[in-house]
């Protein structure tokens, strides 16, 4: 018996949204008597942090602070239309919306500052803290609360926007037929180092570090937390998760989620990660978001390693002991590769 270690890598890129009728999603933004405002949405916050990330860009753009504003995920009957949360999108199209949202009702609240105090609102400024001032002069300020107060009762404005974003439809190349079906891309590179038993077929993760170009980190501990949460995911996939051996017939598989098995806290490996940032011309802030991407690397990146440690090359996931076993004992025993 002998356990070998192997390394291998994995690096893709991955389309941020799709092209299917411009692939929309809106927003709305209002504010109460209070100053606070409310975004309100159909995007689902499915725990990637959709509801902090246009909370942040909703506020950044409005002036205010992140504090006073409010995310409502409501529902597709209550809600403005969105495609939905998937395809790595929500960051790039949900933001993007948000943000057109919240520079309309910037607009109506700043018209509304600059009739209180008396100037042109391009002579307005915001300072991130709940004020709105005359610009080189501080002294003359109202808060956005007195703003909402008098645009409501007073002025008889509503605070408020509405936003959408649409990817313009691709052109076609007229000789080809060629289109580009995504603005932008999302990139990742991951290396993963893995031990495995020749006489179990057992595959241990090591070790995994990564790097992610994913536009602008808008929120980087989220943005760590998907990375990481996302390759134990991948690793998930590439060892563990099935309904084997009787699929699709589950009569004997796993009947609930004690017995499917997924890797647990004793398996978890050090894990170190790089942020790139290059900022998407047409992202909110320049952000693209993680999404899938997070996962994705990892299944190609341990059937390789794999393959390094041991010598055969398994096509069909999860990586079981089983297929591991039945391919070193069908190639006449275990064949380390040389490591680089």
């Amino acid at each position: 018996m002998a356990r070998h270690r192997g390394r291998g890598m994995a690096s893709i890129n991955y389309p941020i949204g799709m092209n299917l009728g411009g692939d929309p999603s809106q927003a709305l933004v209002h504010s109460n008597p209070s100053g606070k405002f409310t975004v309100a949405l159909s995007s689902i916050d499915l725990g990637q942090g959709m509801k902090s990330v246009t909370r942040q860009i909703c506020a950044e753009t409005l002036g205010v602070p992140v504090e006073d504003v409010y995310v409502d995920t409501a529902d597709s009957d209550t809600g403005p239309h969105c495609m939905g949360s998937f395809a790595s999108r929500g960051t790039h199209r949900v933001g993007n919306a948000v943000m057109a949202a919240a520079r309309e009702a910037r607009g109506v609240m700043m018209e509304a500052a600059a009739e209180e105090l008396e100037v042109n609102a391009a002579d307005l400024e915001t300072d991130g803290r709940g004020n709105i001032h005359v610009k080189g002069a501080p002294h003359r300020s109202i808060s956005t609360k007195d703003v909402a107060i008098a645009a409501q009762f007073k002025q008889g404005k509503t605070i408020s926007g509405r936003g959408i974003f649409l990817v313009p439809l691709s052109d076609v190349d007229p000789e080809t037929g060629e289109m580009s079906p995504a603005t932008c891309y999302a990139h990742a590179c991951l290396v993963a180092e893995v031990e495995v038993d020749d006489e179990t077929g057992e595959v241990a993760m090591v070790r995994m570090d990564s790097a992610y170009e994913l536009g602008r980190a808008l929120n980087p501990r989220l943005v760590e937390q998907q990375l990481v949460g996302g390759a134990w995911m991948g690793v998930s996939h590439a060892l563990y998760e099935t309904p084997e051996p009787y699929y699709p017939d589950p009569v004997h598989g796993p009947r609930d989620f004690v017995e499917y098995l997924m890797p647990g806290p004793g398996d978890i490996c050090p894990h170190d990660i790089a942020v790139l940032e290059r900022p998407a011309p047409d992202g909110p802030f320049g952000g693209k978001g993680p999404g899938e991407m997070c996962a994705n690397p990892v299944l190609p990146a341990v059937a390789n390693a794999i393959f390094n440690a041991v010598g055969v090359r398994i096509d069909d996931l999860p990586i079981t002991p089983e297929k591991v076993l039945r391919a070193i004992k069908a190639q006449g025993g275990a064949r380390p590769q040389a490591r680089r």
